[in-house]
């Protein structure tokens, strides 16, 4: 009866945002691509591999970092399975390409009756493990009526949503208690997810698989900072939302007068906001450059057409998977979506290189690692009035900004592990003896009647 109204709710809904959505498709490219296959057209290259599936969902950019490492060590501990993610924004669609390969990653239908049930009919999946707290009525029925075991890894419920959930737990109850497996970050997330309706003995805690990550390899972008900057200082200001910007550009020029030694590094969070971000940079009267402009490479160095950067200069990082990589340059780092409220971005990421982090007062999705780093004194909160005074602080003082990175790398490793227990959880649901066995023998095609 619920998944009945819910449907319901989601035509009329669709019905009447018609003209917007049209609108939208007509003139957004990001809308456009890949709708033949979120509305159930199931792309060709899935269907290559015989293999029996696993399945995950990652929604975005931050969920695809996210389960980078689970998916290595899947492929290796389920070797005679084919492990294929899918993802619901562009940005994280590009990224799994990039990480995974193409043949591999696809867009998440949408929550429509006939479009999930076109990926369960072609990929009959034996398992679907969601990132977070993705929960997609329609698709997790359709698993249920199947009897297809789902996990949910790194679940969580912040602070901001947990007050929705707590209202609609009458809803949720039936959906959420016939999940497997429920892997949460935190006590606090376990507590949450057992009050929403998940069945207590299905819930454990396995920690955040954000401190598995690693940065894959050394992006090109990377490396071509380091050779076009010799001698120059790097702030690395990753994830900013609008707003963050002009804030840095303001105190860019104090930031220079401590120390004339500096480029900065800005990657925005969101690529469509590049526009204005190139904009906002040309009003500035601040040199800048885009990092899309510097074509690929040659491994022997950069071509005798690039510029080395000037001190002062900004290089707007517009690519997508890069910025991981690139705080490894950073004599400090700022991490963006915190100096308003907001939700906040991943502090590990320049943390794993052991540099030191300032964010801004609010990070509600990650209030549970920046408080960590926080009490480990591995990490600054600077409110936008006070951003300038802090980095400068760090920048002038590089004994002290040294001993905090190292502290935020300890951290970082110390709270590892997360994979590995999450790879166990699945072992349970999935042997890897099952599927030695299932490998070793040949493909059987069940009849059905017409």
């Amino acid at each position: 009866m619920i998944l009945l109204f819910y449907n319901l709710a989601v035509v009329v809904a669709l019905v009447a945002g018609a003209p917007w959505w049209v609108w939208r498709l007509t003139t957004t490219l990001k809308y456009r691509e890949g709708l033949a296959e979120r509305l159930g057209r199931v792309p060709p290259r899935l269907r290559k591999d015989a293999r029996p599936v696993i399945w995950i969902h990652a929604v975005s950019v931050g969920e695809v970092l996210t389960v980078t490492r689970l998916v290595g060590e899947l492929d290796r501990v389920f070797s005679g399975y084919r492990v294929l993610i899918s993802t619901t924004t562009r940005t994280g669609q590009e990224l799994a390409r990039q990480r995974f390969g193409a043949d591999r990653v696809f867009y998440c239908p949408l929550d429509l009756p006939w479009a999930v049930q076109a990926y369960l009919n072609a990929l009959e999946p034996r398992l679907l493990i969601l990132a977070e707290t993705e929960f997609w009525p329609n698709l997790l029925h359709g698993c249920f009526g199947r009897a297809i075991p789902v996990a949910v890894v790194n679940a969580r419920i912040s602070d901001r949503s947990w007050p929705r959930y707590r209202r609609m737990r009458r809803l949720w109850r039936p959906i959420l208690g016939c999940l497997s497996r429920v892997m949460a970050q935190t006590e606090i997330d376990a507590e949450r997810l057992r009050a929403i309706g998940c069945q207590p003995q299905t819930v454990t805690v396995s920690g955040n698989l954000k401190f598995d990550v690693r940065a894959a390899q050394q992006a090109e972008a990377t490396r071509l900072l380091r050779t076009l900057a010799p001698g120059l200082r790097f702030v690395v200001a990753g994830s900013t939302l609008e707003g963050e910007e002009a804030e840095l550009l303001a105190a860019w020029p104090r930031l220079l007068h401590a120390d004339p030694h500096l480029v900065m590094v800005l990657a925005p969070r969101h690529p469509e906001r590049f526009a204005a971000v190139t904009a906002l940079f040309d009003r500035s009267g601040i040199a800048w450059v885009r990092r899309s402009d510097w074509q690929p490479q040659l491994p022997s160095g950069p071509a005798p057409s690039l510029q080395p950067l000037d001190p002062g200069q900004v290089v707007l990082l517009d690519t997508i998977g890069e910025l991981a990589s690139v705080y490894s340059l950073a004599a400090v780092a700022f991490v963006g979506g915190s100096l308003a409220p907001g939700w906040g971005h991943n502090p590990l990421e320049p943390a794993q290189f052991g540099v030191p982090i300032v964010v801004g007062p609010y990070y509600p999705n990650f209030r549970a690692i920046t408080e960590d780093l926080r009490a480990h004194q591995a990490l600054r909160i600077a409110p936008k009035e006070e951003l300038a005074t802090v980095l400068i602080d760090l920048l002038l003082d590089p004994v002290a900004a040294a001993a905090m990175g190292e502290r935020a790398l300890q951290v970082f490793q110390q709270q590892a592990g997360a994979t590995d227990r999450c790879v166990e959880a699945i072992q349970e649901l999935l042997p890897p003896e099952l599927e030695r066995a299932e490998a070793d023998q040949p493909a059987v095609v069940e009849k059905r009647p017409a």
